[in-house]
């Protein structure tokens, strides 16, 4: 949400959620414009998941986070955000576990960092949320 907008209660924390639970969570979310909420069901997931896990659920949470900074108007943060995240998801590969569509995210996460409107305001209502797994997944 940008900032001044009317709050919105934040996600629990700590809930235990398998995997799809998580990645199902965390789109509905994205879907639905909340990105700073999909981050937090993401980084408990990456909290409680084993440490093999670690860099593909980090990625996913910094990718939800830099969205949150995109839509608040800070391309510089969302950038590093989107590249860190990014970055995670390519130390982890080829994570594939879950169904997560890393190569996916990885162009979305491109694409939007190198997108020079980025800087001009939050992503246009017209950008779809990025797809956490492969459809049918």
């Amino acid at each position: 949400m940008p900032y001044g907008s009317p709050g919105v209660e934040r996600q629990p924390e700590g809930v235990p959620r398998t995997p799809a639970q998580a990645l199902a969570e965390a789109q509905r979310l994205l879907d639905d414009g909340m990105p700073f909420h999909a981050h937090e069901v993401l980084e408990d997931a990456w909290k409680s998941r084993p440490a093999d896990e670690e860099p593909l659920w980090r990625g996913l949470a910094q990718l939800a986070v830099g969205v949150t900074h995109a839509a608040r108007g800070n391309a510089s943060g969302a950038r590093g955000l989107l590249r860190r995240g990014a970055a995670n998801l390519e130390r982890g590969a080829p994570d594939t576990r879950h169904g997560v569509d890393v190569d996916g995210l990885l162009r979305w996460a491109e694409r939007l960092a190198a997108d020079p409107e980025l800087a001009s305001g939050p992503p246009r209502a017209s950008d779809p949320a990025p797809r956490l797994t492969a459809r049918g997944t």
